[in-house]
């Protein structure tokens, strides 16, 4: 347990770089209070554009592989039987660190970016199963939202099924272990996005486009 306990910190710490609070600081912004007040790639890139989205994307994404590379550097010897489910818990800790900074309040983003991080770093064979999921939801309907819930979900029955064929080498309550914490992190993507779901079941969620600009009626908060 101690090892696991290690591994949620190592993550937290990861997860407290807020990429995009940092970049609007920089615009003299706090990207919490613009839009749709969350600090996530999805609100920077409608406050400041494409390419401060894609960064802030990319690097929330890192500092989720950052934690999961140190926590396997930490541990590749002493807990090599059961290195995914430590990599896993790395991967909860930077979520909750993105999601909850203690230093802003716990007012921080709603994780998709770092669990984008999180799913490449577990395995890319699952990263790029659940990819092509999220970009053909999201190209279709605009709703970065309802394409990262189900993307998310289908990322946990993915990796429930190559856990239940022995691809990540552990034993059956290890393998079981991880599926709930994926589980865990895609229940609190719901809670997180539940204002989003609600604005999906009335019609007014905003859509996001790439590359231009281009209003709509959707709601903003």
């Amino acid at each position: 347990m101690m090892e696991r306990f290690i591994c949620l910190i190592i993550g937290y710490a990861f997860g407290l770089f807020q990429t995009s609070y940092i970049i609007g600081k920089a615009h003299h912004i706090d990207i919490r209070e613009v839009g749709s007040g969350n600090a996530g790639s999805t609100n920077t890139l409608r406050t400041f554009g494409t390419k401060a989205g894609l960064l802030t994307l990319l690097l929330d994404m890192l500092k989720c592989l950052l934690a999961v590379g140190t926590v396997h550097f930490l541990f590749q010897k002493s807990g090599h039987d059961i290195l995914p489910l430590l990599k896993i818990y790395a991967s909860a800790g930077c979520i909750l660190g993105h999601n909850y900074p203690f230093y802003l309040n716990f007012r921080g983003g709603k994780g998709i970016a770092a669990s984008c991080g999180m799913i490449l770093a577990l395995d890319w064979r699952l990263f790029f199963t659940v990819m092509p999921l999220f970009f053909l939801i999201f190209f279709t309907t605009h709703y970065v939202s309802l394409a990262s819930l189900i993307s998310y979900a289908f990322a946990f029955l993915v990796l429930t099924f190559f856990g239940a064929l022995g691809w990540y080498g552990m034993n059956l309550a290890h393998t079981i272990e991880m599926d709930v914490v994926m589980l865990c992190l895609v229940l609190l993507a719901v809670f997180k996005h539940r204002e989003n779901i609600r604005r999906l079941m009335t019609g007014t969620e905003r859509k996001t486009y790439l590359g231009h600009k281009k209003t709509d009626t959707g709601s903003e908060k």
